[in-house]
């Protein structure tokens, strides 16, 4: 049985769908008629003034059985066309990639879904200014058909440039880096960039690159990128390092990622004053090498987690050039995190444990030395809680500040380095490095720091770094390590925003060897998500 106006009861199977729903008020516009007809004459003025107000009163009846009858169920529909507007310079191709999940939708819910899923990725290639997708009735002859009609608005200033403050890991301070963007240089969603990186700690990196969203009918994007980029680690070990080289993204999905690195890369020590193991490996060497990443993040913030969990393993292989000078390596890190809610003023228990080794490739490979860029360092000024990705950070120990070190060479006479201090040490890294840590969260009770996102944290962590390769396996054992872990414990009160984690905190360090940098007292931490 039919409602009134024509509009088929709930109970009903809906029929073919045409989005003009012409069918939908036929039955409503032959009662219109009937009205029409039992009128006088003279009532024809009054019927012309209110023929809009029935016309709006049908499309209304015919949106609000719509609504009706995707609720009831699936309201079957299919595409007949999909018809792209507006896009003069950008190539066809790469519109009709997105267009798959679309094409293949059999009811009206899985077209709107598709679409809004169309929308956010042509978004997301910055080649347009608006995109907007609508539904158009079907060719007459094939009811229960739709086209889809996409009218996007290229974007009017492709040029654009940014500057700003930012921290890298195990950076000892904050970078000001410049760019600038071409966006859709070729109509192919191409991005072209060059940037322009000057890092307090005098480290720089000048480079150049471009993305490409869909290259030659893959599914996923590539990249390729020129870098020149400068170091100073003379401060922690006693060597410049400067690195030329290129950078190709192969393969990158949800959780994958694939990446060839090529690069000549030189260390140096303007001091004269290194150490022997740093001085043994100055000079050139040439790095060609695989890098595999895979990634889930389950968090609700990298930021301030509060539940969830995360997970990335990176492997990198090195030594895939036949040069003699090529380093050949194997480099393994894992880094496990877990964020449990406590249910009241917004308590979470933050905790996790990360872990890497690295190791050469070849013949009697535990005689062998590793390279220094390659080995693992702990400490820095950035919190654990933002350096997802392997062992890197420690609260209360300062950038490269604990684990293996050596004490400096003595030269007499001048120095190049006139604050050079020979009784110092060069922090050498490790080829094994775990680090832990717990931090426990919550809001503060004032009204205003809730509102800002203010909270109070109290924190706890560990970590160590050893040396296996050069036969220092043998003098390895794990209560050894144990023994000599350092550990640091304390309480501060976080500032975070949207691009990074203020932190000020009070550490107080519970064990550490004689030569580390480390030191109780109030302590600034400044942490970007990695």
């Amino acid at each position: 049985m039919a409602n009134a106006g024509g509009i088929p009861s709930p109970k009903q199977k809906p029929e073919a769908l045409n989005p003009n729903f012409d069918e939908i008020g036929e039955e409503e516009e032959e009662d219109d008629d009937v009205v029409e007809e039992e009128d006088d004459d003279d009532l024809e003025e009054d019927s012309d003034a209110a023929q809009p107000q029935r016309k709006s009163r049908v499309d209304r009846l015919k949106i609000e059985n719509l609504f009706r009858r995707m609720r009831n169920g699936p309201v079957p529909l299919r595409v007949h066309d999909v018809i792209v507007k507006g896009n003069t310079k950008t190539k066809d191709c790469l519109i009709e990639a997105e267009l798959d999940a679309i094409r293949n939708a059999t009811t009206m819910q899985e077209i709107i879904q598709a679409a809004n899923i169309i929308n956010y990725k042509l978004r997301e290639l910055e080649c347009f200014d608006s995109v907007e997708i609508t539904l158009d009735s079907g060719p007459p002859e094939l009811p229960g058909t739709s086209n889809v009609i996409i009218q996007v608005v290229e974007t009017k200033t492709p040029l654009s440039g940014q500057i700003g403050t930012y921290t890298k890991g195990e950076a000892k301070s904050s970078t000001v880096e410049g760019s600038l963007k071409y966006k859709n240089g070729f109509g192919y969603g191409d991005l072209w960039d060059a940037s322009l990186a000057y890092g307090f700690d005098r480290s720089a990196e000048v480079s150049a690159g471009v993305y490409l969203p869909r290259f030659k009918g893959l599914v996923t994007p590539m990249t390729a990128r020129v870098f020149l980029q400068s170091q100073d680690w003379l401060k922690f070990s006693s060597y410049k390092e400067q690195s030329l080289g290129l950078s190709l993204g192969l393969f990158s999905i949800r959780h994958h990622d694939l990446v060839f690195n090529l690069a000549w890369r030189t260390l140096t020590d303007p001091s004269h004053m290194s150490s022997n193991t740093v001085r043994r490996q100055l000079g050139h060497d040439f790095l060609s090498s695989l890098k595999y990443t895979f990634k889930f993040d389950k968090r609700n913030s990298p930021l301030r987690p509060t539940r969830g969990y995360a997970f990335v393993s990176t492997t990198q292989i090195g030594g895939l050039a036949p040069d003699s000078r090529c380093l050949r390596f194997l480099r393994q890190e894992f880094d496990l995190r877990f964020a449990v809610p406590f249910g009241f003023y917004r308590t979470a228990l933050n905790f996790g444990i990360s872990s890497g080794v690295v190791l050469p490739i070849g013949r009697d490979f535990l005689r062998m030395s590793t390279s220094l860029p390659e080995r693992f360092f702990l400490g820095g000024n950035l919190s654990p809680i933002c350096s997802l990705g392997g062992p890197s950070a420690l609260w209360g120990f300062k950038t490269r500040g604990l684990g293996p070190a050596e004490p400096r060479r003595q030269v007499r006479g001048d120095s190049s380095d006139e604050n050079a201090d020979a009784s110092e040490r060069d922090f050498l890294g490790g080829d094994l490095a775990v680090s832990a840590f717990a931090d426990l969260s919550f809001d503060l009770p004032l009204r205003w720091f809730r509102e800002k996102g203010i909270h109070g944290h109290l924190f706890a962590c560990a970590g160590n770094v050893a040396k296996l390769t050069e036969n220092e396996y043998r003098n390895f054992s794990l209560p050894k390590f144990l023994e000599s872990t350092r550990s640091s414990v304390g309480a501060g009160i976080v500032f975070p925003t949207n691009l990074f984690r203020l932190e000020v905190n009070y550490c107080r360090i519970l064990k550490k060897s004689s030569h580390d940098h480390g030191k109780n007292g109030i302590q600034i931490s400044l942490s970007a998500p990695l």
